[in-house]
C-alpha cells in the first residue's frame, strides 16, 4: 500500500492506525477552502492536549520499571521462585524493550507515530494481564517481555512525536513531559505496591494503555511525518490544528517542505545510508547520550536501592525508595521548567557535574566504612552521608541526564534517517540498561565503593562528552538543528 498515490479515493476518512491518523475528516482534495477551514475550526485542539494524551506510554514506562521493587518478597514467595529467577523477570523488560526499540523506527515510519503507540499498547495489556494470572514463572517471563516490547517502541516514539508537533519555543518543555511521565510512572508503582497485592497491582498497569489507545483517536497524526510521506494536505491541516485556526502557519509549512524535499520518501532505510559523513556527528551525539545516561549507573541504583540504602544503615527501605521517587518526580518537573529557559547543554553540563561529585561521595562513604567498626558513630554518619549522595544523584540525574538526552535525539537526527537512527539510539540505551541492571547487584557484592567509583568515572566521561560535542538546540526549529550538521 502505498501513502504517495494522489489517484486514491480524495473523500476517504483517514483512519488511525493505517492512514495519517487524524481523527478530524478530511474532505475532497477539490473541495473548497471554506470547507476546510471549517473543519480544521471545529476540530482546533492544543498541543499540550496531544502532549498529555500520548503521556499515558512513558507513564506505562515508568510503571513497568518500577513495579519490580515493591513485588519482590510477594511474587517469590507466591510462586516459589528464586532469587535468580525474580531477577531474570526484572531484567526481562530490558531484552523486551531492546527488541521493540530495533522495530520502532521502521513501524513509526510505515504507519506513523500514533499508530505505532497503539501497536506498543496492545502488548503492554496482554503483558500486565499475563502477570496478573500468573501460576507460574512461565506466564511472569512472557508477560515481562510483552511489556518490554511495548515500552521499547513508546521510549523512541513519544519524545519523536512530542518533537514533532511542538513550537520550538515549547518544545524542550513538552518533550521533558516524556521523562517526567515515567518518573510519574515509578512513583505510582511504588506508593501502589505498599497498599495492594501484586496482582492487582499488575491489574492498575493495564490503565494508562487502555486509556490511551481510545485517545489516540482525538489528536492528530505528526505533521512532520506526513510531509515525508507526501500526504500535503494532511500534513498543512494537521499543523493547523495543532498551531490553532487563527495562526499563520505558512513559514512552518515552507520550512517542514523544504526540509523533507531532498529526502527519500521511502519508508524503508538502509544502514548505508547512515555511513554518509553529515550523519556521523548527530549519530554520535545521539547514541552517546542515551548510552551514557545508562552508563552512568542510576538505573543499577534505583533498581537495587532498597540493597543500597540497607548497606547504608537505613531501616525503613521502602519508604525511603518512595522517597527517592518522589525525588525524581519533583526534580524532573524543575526540568521541564528550565529546559527551555537555561537551555539543554547547560543543564546537561550541570546534572553531570552533580551525578560525579554525587557519585564520589557515596564512593568514599562505603570505602571509609571498611574501616569502622559497625557499632560506632563514626560508621552511622557516613551511612548518612551515603544516603545523602544516593539522594543527591537521583536528584541531579533528574535535572538533566535524565530527560534531555530524548529531547535532543529527537531534535538532532536528520527526517530522511530518523527512524533508523532513531532504533538504534534506543537501543543502545536498552542495551546498556540491560548491562547496568545485570552487572549492579553482581559489583554491589564486590565492592559497593568499587561499584560507585565505576559509574563516577562513566558520569566524569558523559561531562566531558556533554562538554565538548554536545551544541544548544534551545530556540531553534528542528530544520535550522539539523541544516547546522550538514
Amino acid at each position: 500500500m502505498s501513502f504517495r498515490d494522489e489517484n486514491e479515493d480524495a473523500r476517504e476518512i483517514r483512519k488511525p492506525f493505517l492512514h495519517t491518523g487524524s481523527w478530524y475528516r478530511m474532505g475532497s482534495r477539490q473541495s473548497s477552502m471554506m470547507g476546510s477551514s471549517q473543519v480544521i475550526r471545529d476540530s482546533s485542539i492544543s498541543v499540550l492536549a496531544c502532549v498529555l494524551i500520548v503521556a499515558l506510554g512513558p507513564i506505562q514506562f515508568g510503571f513497568t520499571s518500577g513495579y519490580s521493587s515493591p513485588t519482590q518478597a510477594a511474587i517469590t514467595e507466591d510462586l516459589g521462585l528464586t532469587v535468580s529467577e525474580y531477577s531474570l523477570f526484572g531484567s526481562l523488560s530490558n531484552v523486551g524493550a531492546m527488541v521493540g526499540a530495533v522495530a520502532s523506527g521502521q513501524i513509526s515510519e510505515y504507519i506513523g507515530r500514533k499508530g505505532s503507540l497503539m501497536i506498543a499498547a496492545i502488548p503492554n495489556i496482554i503483558g500486565w494481564l499475563a502477570i496478573s494470572f500468573a501460576k507460574d514463572s512461565s506466564f511472569l517471563y512472557m508477560g515481562r517481555l510483552l511489556e518490554g516490547f511495548g515500552v521499547g517502541i513508546i521510549s523512541y516514539v513519544v519524545p519523536v512525536y512530542i518533537a514533532e508537533i511542538s513550537p520550538q519555543n515549547l518544545r524542550g518543555a513538552l518533550t521533558s513531559v516524556n521523562q517526567l511521565s515515567v518518573t510519574i510512572g515509578i512513583m505510582l508503582a511504588y506508593v501502589l505496591g505498599l497498599f495492594v497485592q501484586w496482582r492487582i497491582l499488575a491489574v492498575l498497569g493495564i490503565l494508562p494503555c487502555t486509556i490511551l489507545i481510545p485517545g489516540l483517536f482525538f489528536i492528530p497524526e505528526s505533521p512532520r511525518w506526513l510531509a515525508k510521506m507526501g500526504m500535503t494536505e494532511d500534513f498543512e491541516a494537521s499543523l493547523q490544528v495543532l498551531r490553532g485556526f487563527d495562526t499563520d502557519i505558512s513559514i512552518e509549512v515552507n520550512e517542514i517542505k523544504r526540509s523533507v524535499a531532498s529526502t527519500s520518501r521511502r519508508s524503508t532505510i538502509r544502514f548505508a545510508e547512515l555511513k554518509q559523513r553529515r550523519y556521523w556527528l548527530p549519530l554520535m551525539i545521539g547514541i552517546g547520550l542515551l548510552a551514557l545516561q545508562q552508563l552512568s549507573g542510576v538505573n543499577g541504583v534505583l533498581f537495587y536501592s532498597s540493597t543500597i540504602f540497607e548497606a547504608a544503615g537505613i531501616t525503613s527501605s521502602n519508604v525511603a525508595t518512595c522517597g527517592v521517587g518522589a525525588v525524581q518526580v519533583i526534580a524532573t518537573g524543575v526540568t521541564t521548567w528550565l529546559v527551555d529557559k537555561s537551555g539543554r547543554r547547560l543543564l546537561l553540563i550541570i546534572s553531570s557535574s552533580g551525578m560525579t561529585i554525587s557519585l564520589l561521595i557515596v564512593s568514599v562513604s562505603f570505602y571509609l566504612k571498611e574501616f569502622a567498626t559497625a557499632d560506632s558513630t563514626y560508621y552511622s554518619i557516613l551511612g548518612i552521608v551515603a544516603a545523602v549522595g544516593v539522594v543527591a544523584l537521583v536528584l541531579t540525574f533528574s535535572l538533566g541526564v535524565g530527560a534531555i538526552p530524548w529531547i535532543i535525539m529527537s531534535e538532532i537526527l536528520p527526517v530522511s534517517i530518523k527512524s533508523l537512527a532513531g532504533s538504534v539510539a534506543t537501543l543502545a540505551n536498552w542495551f546498556t540498561a540491560f548491562v547496568v541492571t545485570m552487572t549492579a547487584n553482581l559489583l554491589l557484592e564486590w565492592s559497593s565503593a568499587g561499584t560507585f567509583t565505576i559509574y563516577m568515572v562513566m558520569s566524569a566521561f558523559t561531562l566531558v562528552f556533554v562538554t565538548i560535542w554536545v551544541p544548544e538546540t534551545k530556540g531553534r526549529t528542528l530544520e535550522e538543528i539539523q541544516f547546522s550538521f550538514r
